[in-house]
């Protein structure tokens, strides 16, 4: 389904990426609109698509989750039955949070949140004990600078 987005609909979601657990009364307020359209709005955009699960952000550290990996995978499988096994692989995995297949000398790139190295080990292993790949770099993040879900809204 297709939607037209004009300047209220972006400020809208702007305020839903800030703090989605604002009040429709608040929202409706910080983007100079009333309730009532300003809620058929967020309707419409939901339904559309554009505006998809609500999560909370939690602090992965005070979880006990220290050690951020970027895993860097390199295969010589590119069978179908091969991708389906390794994308179900990090689909059961919980510590990987995002997986992308890129174009270049790396085939796949994986974030991946463990509480330390040996836990990192236990998630490698494991992995490479279910699908067959040909190379794998991880490497630590020593700090993160920047992470956000925010996208650039403005017009």
């Amino acid at each position: 389904m297709s939607v037209r987005i004009d300047a209220t609909d972006r400020k809208i979601l702007a305020e839903l990426q800030r703090d989605a657990s604002q009040s429709l009364d608040e929202i409706a307020k910080n983007v100079g609109s009333s309730k009532t359209p300003v809620w058929n709005r967020i309707r419409k955009l939901r339904e559309a698509g554009v505006i998809g699960q609500q999560t909370v952000v939690l602090d992965a550290e005070a979880l006990g989750f220290e050690a951020c990996f970027f895993v860097l995978i390199r295969t010589s499988e590119h069978e179908a039955d091969w991708q389906a096994k390794f994308l179900q692989a990090l689909r059961d995995r919980p510590e990987v949070q995002e997986a992308h297949r890129l174009a270049g000398d790396i085939d796949y790139i994986l974030k991946v949140r463990v509480q330390n190295a040996r836990a990192y080990d236990t998630f490698y292993q494991a992995l490479i004990s279910e699908v067959r790949v040909h190379n794998v770099t991880a490497l630590l993040s020593m700090e993160e600078i920047k992470s956000t879900t925010m996208l650039p809204l403005e017009s």
